[in-house]
């Protein structure tokens, strides 16, 4: 049974490029993020998946599925999919996101002039109320709350972090990252 986020949950939107991707998602459970392209933390307790043009008229250019995170870890793709070892990706590292049930949104999210999207921060709080991409937005007072959500995450995750071997380092990061996300 699914259930919306809790307001203080922290949920990452992450671009769904495929249909086969959503199909991953629906009928085995994970997502999938390069390495090299993932944001800097990734232990949040939801997933939110946007859906780009490809998905086509009544689907595209939307959020309409949702959920919880139970885990993940770092692997490659030629693991994710082995049925496809001479991939030119093959020996790149990925995030393998385990995933609990695919929830389905009552109404979706419009991206309204949001149509490029790979990675966005929000709160279960916003996206209970969202109607557009834009209301799932951080702004002022709030950003305080999710920096230090996502600064205690990436300071207790059980995976390594290059550059963060201080707090300090950790601090700049998220605040450069957040700098990006809000500008």
């Amino acid at each position: 049974m699914c259930s919306l986020p809790a307001p203080t949950s922290l949920i990452l939107v992450a671009i769904v490029p495929t249909k086969r991707d959503m199909e991953i998602i629906r009928l085995l459970g994970w997502y999938r993020i390069p390495l090299r392209f993932a944001p800097k933390v990734i232990d949040v307790d939801y997933l939110a998946f946007y859906q780009p043009g490809q998905f086509g008229e009544g689907h595209r250019w939307c959020i309409e599925t949702y959920a919880v995170m139970r885990g993940h870890e770092l692997t490659t793709r030629a693991e994710l999919f082995r049925d496809e070892p001479d991939h030119p990706r093959a020996s790149e590292e990925y995030y393998k996101i385990q995933l609990g049930e695919l929830c389905r949104l009552e109404r979706p999210i419009l991206a309204g002039r949001w149509r490029r999207l790979t990675f966005l921060y929000t709160t279960g709080e916003l996206f209970a109320r969202a109607q557009s991409i834009d209301d799932l937005v951080v702004r002022s007072e709030e950003r305080e709350v999710l920096w230090r959500s996502l600064r205690e995450r990436a300071l207790h995750s059980s995976y390594y972090k290059p550059g963060f071997e201080t707090q300090d380092a950790l601090d700049r990061e998220i605040l450069a990252f957040l700098g990006d996300i809000f500008a």
